[in-house]
């Protein structure tokens, strides 16, 4: 894998989704995007417009969200947000998937909601964020196919506003369960150039940052880095299961969490990581 400065910020969607962003802090998002050659911007619907008129001329990208962050909305909602938002400039759509649905098994349900935002979206491009900090890896895959069944051509492990954004196991997951054609945006967590280079290497073809700057900056580093980066030393800090949290999410995925955890082989030889 070969990294350079200009490779990776062609991978990078610059992200500010905080409710209380100014627009002075949109402009500092589009000028850095510009600057440094990010492949979009990432802002609420709410900015769509402004940010396409300040990228006028630019190879940079503006992209939006949909449902977002929970995405419970009725499918009408996220329908005709995405449509308003294409006519507002958008070039690529980021839509929550109904998560609750999907934990249910309403697979039609899920499939549909993603289908209509698909195709109030037009020309622009599609990705599905599964929320994967909400679903075990059957879930996770089940969300998956039935996204690129829907005609999405991303999907997305988070929001950023959830228990925990990306982990390496979940973006080999994703890859695994669409394939080389579809588009696997990693996002959440992700604020150094380590961080960058595992999911990457996981099999992200895209990153959601807010930190995009400080990961560029750090991209020189890239041929010091040791492999233990990747593969570090006690693999549990790279691990969902050690994020899990019963009062962050549903008691079922906690369970399912720490269930792989006790029975994990890296339990006992790294055991005093856990006292």
């Amino acid at each position: 894998m070969e990294i350079t400065k200009e490779s990776l910020a062609a991978m990078i969607d610059h992200t500010e989704l905080n409710a209380h962003s100014g627009r002075k802090k949109i402009e500092n998002l589009c000028d850095e995007a510009r600057r440094f050659g990010f492949f979009s911007v990432c802002v609420n619907p709410f900015y769509t417009a402004f940010c396409k008129e300040r990228l006028q001329g630019t190879k940079v990208k503006v992209c939006t969200v949909v449902g977002f962050p929970l995405g419970a909305n009725l499918t009408e909602i996220k329908a005709r947000e995405a449509e308003l938002a294409v006519k507002d400039g958008a070039e690529e759509i980021d839509m929550v998937i109904n998560i609750g649905a999907l934990r249910d098994g309403r697979l039609a349900e899920v499939k549909e909601d993603i289908r209509r935002v698909v195709e109030a979206s037009g020309p622009a491009l599609v990705k599905v964020i599964l929320e994967t900090c909400y679903l075990t890896d059957e879930e996770i895959v089940k969300g998956c196919q039935v996204s690129v069944e829907a005609g999405a051509k991303f999907v997305k492990t988070s929001t950023g506003f959830g228990n925990f954004g990306a982990y390496p196991h979940h973006i080999r997951l994703m890859r695994q369960t669409v394939g080389p054609n579809i588009g696997v945006k990693a996002s959440g967590g992700i604020k150094n150039f380590k961080d960058a280079w595992r999911a990457i290497d996981a099999g992200a073809s895209r990153l959601g940052t807010s930190a995009s700057v400080s990961i560029i900056e750090g991209a020189s580093l890239f041929r010091f880095a040791p492999k233990a980066w990747l593969e570090p030393e006690i693999p549990c800090h790279i691990c969902p299961s050690r994020a899990a949290k019963l009062d962050k999410q549903p008691k079922a995925v906690y369970a399912y969490y720490k269930k792989k955890c006790n029975s994990c082989e890296h339990r006992d030889k790294y055991n005093k990581f856990y006292e």
